[in-house]
């Protein structure tokens, strides 16, 4: 068994069965890159209960050993040949796999260098394994030979296990690989660290709970009409998103530099602080959004205030006023406090929502104007009044802030409204919040027609997972029509609709948004309204 034709062979089976296997692994790529090449995420996701992508492997290595132990028997008429055709369900099936799971990730996998590399180690180490299974199964069916015959026909039938190991696999690709990468992005960050430590803009720190995104934008909206802002573009939170957004641009010809500020683990926002040192600040509020990351309500404030240390004494920290930041004292690290909401120094006050826009009053410290925005939701409203506040403390006169408000468009997938053949849709369908969700539902009951609602729930949430998603189930009532997709978080909204009195037979679950579209395009008609709030990312799928 180990001559040299025989280890030849066990290397031809093994590279072929690698280059086979690591087809299937595209998808838990994206997922894994969807995580920020997080072991522990990627493995949360992969063992969540109900997720198709472990079940189609579990499958695939079903069939594939099931269909090769049965061509090994039938054939072993053919000699030492019948080991080779029981090989042959391994490509037909890779295929099917393939062919079956060939639909896109919803947030596509990015051909990044790191990617690559992950791939590449990924198929090497695929490739000593399956070579180890290789020589085991002939080992096996060396010494079985004697009392079983057969063995030598299927001695590569451990080779179908590799479905099952692969995720593991990945997750080993992944920790090789991150050392590299980590001396690559240290270099990477100082060079970026050093470019804005000599910007001469004026730097802005924006993190919460929620709304950072928005807040940034309308943030550079209103900002604009003093000088040129360059804000990081999307969600690029993460300190190598900021230095992504900020290579290749000259600072010193932009008047204002915003960057958002995301954080999973305590420490990130004074990471993001060191790295941007903002001479501003603004917390956009604090909710239990992330306590699945940060264990409790108390770590998401601790891990939120970091801001206010990591800003520059002497600048403003324009908070968002709730029962989570009331505590909070950034005059403490030697900040301006400049509070917004109902009883702050500034403030969106009398808000009058509608199909068109929403119409509402800026206070800004005595000041006071009128001002109408095309954006929907009562959360829209106080996030602008968040950025207002910050620029009307640099310096801006309520005018020019009405004038850059008028100019505030809407944020992509973030209750961003169009029409489509006369139905009304409400695409909010970027990770939906507690307050965001709540704002969104209440937009769509302003519109005439029936009303639909389509959503997998909130994530994120922790231990208050299933609390929220039965509290959002109760807001559901009512509707037209309801349809929950997914298997995880939709039994909890299900409870929650029918106890606040929700019609069953107005309510579906299907398993995925593809599902959903189809059920809406049998039902959906002109005058409509469909709020798509929080389609998930594969991660959480």
């Amino acid at each position: 068994m180990f001559t040299l034709p025989a280890v030849i062979e066990y290397l031809i089976l093994a590279a072929a069965a690698a280059l086979l296997y690591a087809l299937c692994a595209f998808k838990q790529l994206g997922a894994l890159q969807q995580g920020g090449y997080e072991g522990r995420r990627f493995f949360a996701w992969f063992r969540r209960r109900g997720n198709m992508a472990r079940s189609r492997l579990v499958l695939l290595a079903f069939l594939i050993a099931l269909s090769s132990a049965a061509l090994g028997i039938c054939f072993s008429f053919a000699g030492d040949a019948a080991a080779y055709i029981a090989l042959i369900p391994l490509p037909l099936f890779v295929g099917l796999y393939c062919l079956a799971d060939r639909r896109a990730l919803k947030v596509p996998l990015e051909g990044t260098r790191r990617a690559y590399r992950i791939y590449a180690i990924f198929v090497l180490l695929l490739f000593a394994l399956a070579f180890g299974l290789a020589v085991a199964g002939s080992a096996l069916a060396y010494y079985a030979c004697g009392q079983h015959p057969l063995a030598e026909h299927v001695r590569y039938l451990l080779l179908a296990a590799v479905p099952l190991l692969q995720p593991f696999v990945l997750l080993a690709a992944n920790a090789l690989e991150k050392p590299f990468s980590s001396a690559s992005n240290k270099k990477f960050l100082a060079r970026a660290r050093e470019k804005l430590a000599a910007a001469p803009c004026v730097k802005i720190g924006i993190t919460g709970s929620c709304g950072k995104t928005s807040v940034k934008n309308f943030l550079a909206a209103i900002l604009s009409a003093r000088g040129r802002v360059l804000a990081t573009p999307a969600s690029y939170n993460t300190p190598l998103g900021i230095a992504k957004a900020i290579d290749g641009h000259d600072l010193s010809q932009y008047g204002y530099f915003i960057a958002e500020m995301g954080a999973r683990h305590e420490g990130d926002v004074a990471e993001l602080c060191a790295l941007v040192e903002p001479d501003h600040c603004i917390l956009t509020g604090i909710c239990p959004q992330h306590v699945e990351s940060f264990g409790s309500i108390e770590g998401v404030i601790a891990a939120k205030s970091e801001i206010f240390a990591g800003t520059k004494k002497g600048g403003f920290a324009v908070v968002w006023q709730d029962e989570n930041t009331a505590a909070l004292d950034p005059e403490e690290q030697g900040l301006a406090c400049v509070r917004v909401g109902e009883h702050g120094e500034c403030g969106a006050l009398n808000v009058r929502c509608g199909t068109a826009g929403t119409d509402f009053t800026l206070a800004l410290g005595i000041a006071q104007v009128p001002v109408h925005t095309k954006l929907l939701g009562a959360h829209n409203a106080g996030n602008i009044a968040l950025a207002a506040a910050l620029a009307y403390k640099l310096g801006m006169s309520k005018e020019e802030i009405a004038f850059g408000i008028e100019k505030i468009d809407y944020v992509p997938h973030r209750l961003q409204p169009y029409t489509a053949n006369g139905v009304t849709v409400l695409d909010d369908a970027y990770n939906a919040n507690i307050r965001g969700a709540a704002s969104a539902l209440e937009v769509l009951r302003l519109f005439g027609g029936r009303k639909f609602v389509v959503t997998p729930g909130l994530v994120e949430l922790g231990v208050l997972e299933e609390e929220e998603n039965f509290a959002l189930g109760e807001k559901l009532a009512g509707l037209d029509r309801v349809i929950l997709v997914g298997a995880t978080l939709v039994l909890a909204v299900r409870r929650g609709y029918v106890a606040a009195g929700g019609e069953e037979g107005k309510l579906s679950v299907v398993p995925d948004l593809r599902a959903a579209e189809e059920l809406l395009a049998g039902e959906l008609a002109e005058g409509d309204a469909v709020l798509f709030l929080n389609d998930l990312p594969d991660i959480y799928n």
